[in-house]
């Protein structure tokens, strides 16, 4: 269920991948790097495009825009056929691994006959590696962190791929006769980062019409199991979808129960146990008589048992009931909250759209302002100069107020660099309404130099905001290895706010960190950490994961009004 962009993207990586892994063009591999990217996070639905439209797109040359097409048309590519045919099909399986590039794929493959991950544990574990050109103990922790990361991932997939599925399953469904209400439930409506199976429930009165159109959607490819309360599915995208049909008046036990998590449902039913009740899925009863007291909603539910509604982003059982017995829970940040985005690129840098259309998508998006945060000079790849900065700047404070009046902020993501020391001098960041600060390299350094790096980043007075401050890429690459319980406390000393970046990929921070920077007292921002205009609906998911963390309005600085949200940027003197 990707969109055809996605599909695209992923196949023109593919090819980038085994043009690397075979020695071909070091230059041509990047190309259909560069084309991936922009088809991925192109507005428009390729699919719907010729080959003169797909040339507009940035980096998609005729070449490329012609085996798209084909592709498109076909399902396959016949000049990428020719060369996933030279390269073993467990050669393709080790490139799976995210700590491991397609060279040294190749290597194993032809030096020690290495196809699959199963037979590149034991070279590891006989020591065989050590004897490769380029390779060493080092490589070894290396590739095992990665093999544990993807062992990890295992059949899970991001938020935004099961979001995605979920509520294209959800509009199917309601549109069927009889449907009363449909939703999706699980770990998915508690915005875990990464979901496993997808629960659908219905309500109805009868089951089998659902039961039959989820057998029978386009996207279903296998029936897995099916029932008169349930049916499962795989689809061509290999997800499970576990649909389940409730009685109309089971609907918010229903929910509740199989929204979970199973901490948190065993925890309230010790509190209906205690009252001499039952609770199910079906509904709140009386243990003796069997009589049902409510089911009908998950309020009611609550109610009855003395509590107010829990937000499924707070039930993982970390003190949400006991809160709400006190009536001490949080009022929870929501997205419309949000009144702006405060790091994002352009394709003055790595992004792909222009800062005039960022600018009208943000405005569309209803934001009172917004900040384009381009790479700083350091992140060498991006060809920054002072030059462009300030060039860049000269048309940011032309458009300020222009779009439905949205204020914009010029800033820069600078980068944290192995000894803390950012890009440019304290006289020149001085110009920039904000300034963001990542990590982007030198991951693996010891816990005590990433520590003193953070913290001497969060030290600098020209920083506002730390971001993706673990550098996670989920599924793909572990976290930094440093103290942030250390990191946190020298941001709420310096009035450093924390990022949680909002992409899928990384959701950095993650929940328990916000959890841990939160008694820290620290400030964050939800920023999307957008490089194309299809990356500003990502904030979604950076709130549900705050919503995760149990933050408030409050702790976040871009629900604040722009003229508090500047003195938290630039305080007077700089005081941090």
């Amino acid at each position: 269920m990707a969109r055809p962009n996605e599909e695209v993207a992923a196949v023109l990586q593919e090819y980038a991948d085994l043009v690397a892994i075979t020695g071909g063009d070091a230059f041509k591999a990047r190309a259909y790097e560069k084309a991936a990217r922009a088809i991925g996070g192109h507005p428009s639905d390729v699919s719907k495009l010729d080959i003169d439209g797909l040339r507009e797109i940035p980096n998609v040359g005729k070449s490329i825009a012609e085996k798209v097409v084909e592709f498109l048309g076909t399902g396959r590519v016949a000049a990428f056929e020719e060369i996933r045919t030279s390269v073993p099909a467990g050669v393709r399986e080790l490139l799976t691994i995210p700590t491991l590039g397609p060279h040294k794929a190749l290597v194993l493959y032809e030096e020690l006959g290495v196809s699959s991950v199963d037979e590149l544990l034991d070279a590891i574990h006989e020591e065989r590696l050590r004897d490769l050109k380029g390779f060493g103990e080092k490589t070894e922790q290396n590739i095992l962190h990665g093999i544990e990361l993807m062992k990890k991932a295992g059949g899970r997939i991001l938020l935004s791929a099961a979001s995605d599925a979920a509520e294209r399953i959800v509009a199917d469904l309601s549109r069927i006769d009889g449907c009363e209400r449909c939703a999706f439930a699980g770990s998915l409506r508690r915005m875990r980062e990464t979901i496993g199976d997808i629960d659908v429930l219905v309500a109805a009165d009868r089951a089998e019409p659902f039961m039959e159109a989820i057998s029978t959607l386009p996207y279903t490819a296998e029936v897995i199991a099916r029932g008169s309360k349930k049916t499962s599915v795989r689809t061509i995208d290999g997800l499970q979808i576990d649909l389940r049909v409730l009685p109309p008046d089971a609907w918010g036990a229903g929910l509740l129960y199989f929204t979970g998590s199973k901490p948190h449902n065993i925890r309230i039913r010790e509190i209906a146990v205690r009252q001499g009740w039952k609770l199910s899925e079906y509904g709140l009863f009386h243990g003796k008589s069997g009589k049902k007291i409510t089911s009908e909603t998950e309020e009611a539910i609550y109610a009855k048992l003395g509590l107010p509604w829990i937000p499924p982003t707070l039930r993982e059982d970390r003190g949400e009931v006991a809160a709400g017995l006190r009536d001490e829970l949080p009022t929870l940040i929501e997205e419309a909250d949000i009144r702006g985005d405060l790091h994002t690129h352009t394709d003055l840098t790595d992004g792909l759209a222009s800062l005039e259309d960022m600018i009208a998508a943000v405005a569309e998006r209803g934001y009172a302002y917004y900040a384009i945060t381009d790479h700083a000079p350091n992140l060498y790849m991006q060809r920054m100069t002072d030059a462009k900065i300030l060039a860049q700047r000269e048309q940011v404070r032309k458009l300020d107020g222009k779009h439905r009046k949205v204020r914009l902020l010029h800033g820069t993501e600078l980068n944290i660099g192995p000894d803390g020391d950012v890009d440019w001098p304290e006289e020149f960041l001085a110009g920039f309404d904000l300034c963001v600060a990542s990590v982007h390299d030198h991951f693996k350094q010891n816990r005590a130099e990433q520590t003193r790096r953070l913290v001497r980043a969060c030290e600098n007075p020209a920083v506002s905001i730390i971001g993706h401050p673990t550098t996670r890429l989920l599924g793909k690459r572990p976290g930094i290895d440093a103290d942030f319980d250390e990191v946190f406390a020298a941001c709420a000393r310096t009035g450093t706010a924390l990022e949680i970046n909002a992409h899928p990929e990384r959701l950095d921070l993650g929940d328990e960190d916000i959890l841990r920077a939160r008694r820290h007292g620290v400030k964050f921002a939800i920023n999307t950490d957008a490089h194309s205009v299809m990356h500003l609906p990502y904030m979604r998911y950076g709130a549900g994961t705050a919503q995760r963390g149990w933050l408030t309005k409050d702790d976040v600085i871009n629900t604040w009004p722009l003229q508090r949200l500047r003195r938290f940027l630039r305080p007077s003197g700089h005081g941090r």
